[in-house]
């Protein structure tokens, strides 16, 4: 699919990002020297300096989480995502007692903490529809975060109560130029209502906030830059949360899209090294788009979570739901004959690059020296962390 790409530094910098008034000029500046083109020697440098930070702050643990994919309808029509509505791909919403099956099927592998994912769909990701799910699970997961559509502070209230402590939303890109011509149609088009969500789902008491940008569909090192300067915004804005950072590059998906800025392994690498030496105390989350053996060298350098074993199709874990497949193409449902529904499976968002299961996963950490953490938060400190705040 092609795009019509304006000169993405012609007036879409940072200056545009309402948080950027309120960052630390010199910690950007060091990010930016920090970014700034390197040879081999001088990247090398900087390697060691943030394979120090990681294990000073973080020792060597590395904590495993799942992506469970709830729903792949969506209203929005974002020209690099599978999910998009001008996609005539194969289309499901679990129920709540699907979800139950596939989240049961991850506890199973040793999982404790879980990501719920779903296209931005209002009709079938309502928030009694996430309330319902969250439900479900949570006597399996102390640790369930959201990656859905952008709520308001009060639906953001309903959510935590139901039992999810993390919010994620990627910005996708940071350059306010370009994030209009990717984003065609539906809420999503909205740049700065998705850009304060994590303040939003913060003022509602989730504990954790993801962000991210997707690699790609912008130069790197401005995206970089602009993550940068929301991070060190958040950290001081929403200082009572963790942070954590998410670096996902495109990957094929239907539609076809191509990315028009591709990060190179290098440019990634780079990019890693150079946030964890700016950012130390920060957590970085690498997900199973990465090949194997890049997913292996990474993790040294700043990596503090990682997926592993991930689908990312709704019912990619058990075929459940399965029954209820059908296409829809711009809000219109098309039933499926019977020939294409032997073996059918809901369309993925993307394809993964390292399908290798969570015991391969854990057991080449162990091999590496690192301690692979399936749980490491419970919901009864919530009661002991009130208790403390009232004495």
């Amino acid at each position: 699919m092609l795009v019509y790409l304006p000169n993405p530094m012609t007036g879409s910098g940072l200056e545009k990002l309402p948080f950027y008034s309120h960052a630390d000029s010199r910690l950007l500046s060091k990010f930016s020297a920090l970014i700034a083109p390197k040879n081999d020697s001088e990247l090398d440098c900087l390697a060691r300096e943030a394979r120090r930070l990681t294990q000073l702050y973080f020792g060597k643990t590395l904590r495993l989480y799942a992506p469970l994919y709830l729903s792949n309808e969506c209203i929005n029509s974002c020209v690099y995502c599978g999910f998009s509505r001008e996609n005539p791909i194969l289309r499901l919403t679990l129920s709540p007692e699907e979800v139950y099956q596939e989240a049961s099927y991850l506890w199973n592998q040793g999982f404790r903490s879980i990501l719920l994912v779903a296209g931005e769909h209002p009709k079938f990701v309502s928030l009694g529809y996430l309330e319902s799910c969250i439900d479900k699970i949570r006597p399996l997961f102390p640790s369930i975060s959201i990656e859905v559509a952008p709520m308001e502070t009060a639906d953001y209230e309903r959510i935590v109560n139901a039992g999810a402590e993390g919010v994620v939303v990627y910005q996708e890109t940071y350059n306010f130029d370009l994030y209009k011509l990717y984003h065609l149609f539906g809420p999503k088009k909205d740049f700065f209502w998705r850009l304060e969500s994590a303040e939003r789902a913060y003022a509602a008491g989730a504990r954790r906030l993801g962000i991210g940008a997707l690699f790609g569909l912008a130069p790197w090192r401005e995206e970089a830059l602009s993550l940068a300067a929301h991070t060190a915004y958040l950290l001081k804005k929403c200082w009572r949360a963790a942070i954590t950072v998410s670096l996902p590059r495109l990957r094929p998906a239907a539609g076809g899209f191509t990315p028009p800025y591709p990060m190179e392994d290098r440019d990634l690498f780079h990019f890693l090294c150079a946030f964890r030496i700016t950012f130390p105390q920060v957590g970085i989350v690498l997900s199973t788009r990465e090949q194997p053996h890049f997913r292996e060298k990474l993790i040294p350098f700043g990596i503090t979570a990682m997926s592993a074993g991930s689908k990312t199709e709704p019912g990619g874990y058990t075929d459940a739901g399965t029954h209820s497949l059908h296409r829809r193409l711009k809000g219109k449902e098309i039933p499926l004959d019977e020939n294409e529904k032997n073996g059918a499976k809901a369309t993925e968002q993307f394809e993964i690059s390292d399908r290798r299961s969570p015991d391969q996963i854990a057991a080449l950490l162990k091999s590496m020296g690192y301690e692979p953490v399936w749980k490491d938060w419970e919901t009864c400190l919530n009661r002991f962390k009130s208790r403390l705040t009232e004495k």
